[in-house]
């Protein structure tokens, strides 16, 4: 993965980086934007564009800021669900890679072509632009490949001239035998439960199509005795809904490990959190951290931040730091970005310092 480097100052809640040439800034969480699955690109202009689920319909909105403090809004960068295309409804989770001077948004959405009538019929494409700040536009009319099951949350690695897609399958009509399906039915909270899974793929340099058959990389402990049972189940054990999620996977590399960071339980409820596996291999083994999860509520703690998920990764002058989206009690259920700092400890323990809130 490509890492920007630049000089920049930012004051996250009791870290504060030394930095010359520009005066102190104060990034303060939540930003000033309502996003689900924010994504944020440093572009070659030296800006950073922000990209996320919301903010209009049927297509994806854009912020630019020179800081990460101040965001302007760009307005819709994405059109979707006219006649000639593929992607109908409910685009969530747009990530924008810049490659040999043109920038390539790939996303989610439902698949025009349906003849199940299925409720959830997810499947990933991309589309071009000149500019980060668009318009983009579909490369190929078609999802980039169809592995018969809805899927979501594109994620790209490029390593050593390969390139590789993760994605997530969806939990619709996906129901899963294990100890904690068999505990929620003996209580009579729920007759299944199902899951997404999260899978990699190799695809072609030009995005094409795809290279082999898709991996299985993560997917909830099927054991109540696994140690990531407890967080990965909370939707279940807190009756919010019968499903477990393993979604929203961003990859990065560090020395010679992979990091698959990943979110777990239901996105619209208080219990969303990310924890992160690693591998010696970019499509696994993956084994999950001791140390999951990673980011979580921190309401129990005298917090006012729930919902935290769905994040990426980017670093400043060699320094980590996470995005993701949360509320407050202020938004309500809207969600918003939080940025917070992110160390690989010595060890190579990942840690994030947050969610925190600075107002």
């Amino acid at each position: 993965m490509r890492k920007p480097t630049f000089v920049l100052c930012l004051f996250l809640t009791g870290f504060v980086l030394s930095c010359t040439g520009r005066p102190k800034m104060s990034l303060r969480n939540p930003l000033p934007v309502a996003f689900g699955d924010p994504f944020i690109l440093k572009a070659s202009d030296g800006r950073f564009y922000m990209y996320g689920t919301g903010g209009v319909i049927n297509g994806f909105k854009a912020f630019v800021s020179d800081d990460l403090v101040d965001w302007t809004d760009l307005g819709r960068v994405y059109q979707g669900n006219t006649e000639e295309q593929w992607c109908v409804s409910n685009f969530w989770a747009p990530e924008v890679y810049e490659v040999d001077g043109k920038y390539y948004m790939w996303f989610s959405a439902d698949w025009r072509e349906n003849p199940g009538n299925e409720l959830e019929n997810f499947r990933i494409g991309f589309a071009v632009a000149d500019r980060p700040s668009g318009p983009f536009t579909d490369l190929m009319n078609r999802p980039i490949f169809d592995p018969g099951y809805p899927i979501i949350d594109a994620n790209l690695l490029f390593d050593d001239g390969r390139v590789y897609l993760y994605f997530s399958r969806c939990c619709y009509k996906h129901p899963v035998a294990s100890e904690i399906a068999d505990w929620a039915r003996e209580k009579g909270w729920f007759e299944a439960i199902e899951e997404s899974w999260i899978y990699g793929i190799e695809i072609k340099p030009d995005f094409s199509d795809v290279i082999g058959e898709p991996a299985l990389l993560l997917r909830p402990p099927a054991s109540l005795n696994d140690r990531q049972a407890e967080w990965e189940s909370r939707s279940v054990t807190s009756r919010e809904v019968n499903r477990r999620w393993t979604e929203g996977s961003f990859i990065i590399k560090e020395k010679d490990t992979y990091y698959m960071m990943y979110s777990a339980n239901y996105f619209g409820g208080k219990n969303y959190a990310v924890g992160y596996a690693t591998s010696k291999n970019p499509l696994g083994p993956f084994v999950k951290a001791d140390n999951n999860p990673v980011l979580q509520k921190n309401t129990e703690a005298g917090g006012v931040v729930t919902g935290t998920g769905h994040n990426m990764a980017f670093t400043i002058d060699g320094k980590w730091y996470c995005v993701y989206h949360g509320r407050t009690e202020k938004t309500g259920n809207e969600r918003v970005v939080f940025i917070d700092l992110m160390e690989i400890l010595p060890d190579g323990k990942l840690v994030v310092h947050g969610p925190t809130t600075v107002q």
